[in-house]
């Protein structure tokens, strides 16, 4: 009999401003700082998930610029298979402050990024990287 499970479906976002990307440090298990993001509603689409979490964990209403790559090793997560689909966005309102699953929000630079959760380092390694333009 196969196995009938399925990963669940998250998105995570690289919000662009002054100079570098916001990142939440997060409230829940597994510590650290993470690209705001989180799991996808039954009924709402990949775009709409993004916004929604965006103001969610950051405060900011967020421009999406565009899609930027799916990660789905089923490792990424230690708590379960996760796919992520991430997106590039741009502020578009609202002033930055951590929110629900977020202690706080700031934003950091490549040279200065903290210790990340999941796999927000290999992300955001790609994105300075220019791995998919």
């Amino acid at each position: 009999m196969p196995d009938l499970r399925t990963p669940y479906l998250t998105v995570d976002l690289i919000i662009e401003m002054e100079g570098g990307v916001v990142l939440i440090e997060r409230r829940n298990p597994p510590p650290g700082w993470a690209l705001p993001g989180g799991f996808v509603d039954y009924g709402e689409s990949l775009e709409q998930a993004a916004v929604r979490e965006a103001k969610e964990e950051t405060s900011l209403g967020v421009e999406l610029v565009r899609q930027f790559h799916a990660y789905s090793d089923p490792r990424r997560d230690a708590r379960q298979h996760n796919v992520t689909v991430v997106f590039i966005a741009r502020p578009a309102g609202g002033t930055l402050k951590g929110r629900d699953d977020a202690r706080r929000a700031a934003v950091f630079r490549r040279e200065n990024l903290p210790p990340l959760a999941f796999d927000h380092g290999e992300i955001l390694g790609d994105y300075f990287g220019g791995r998919y333009p």
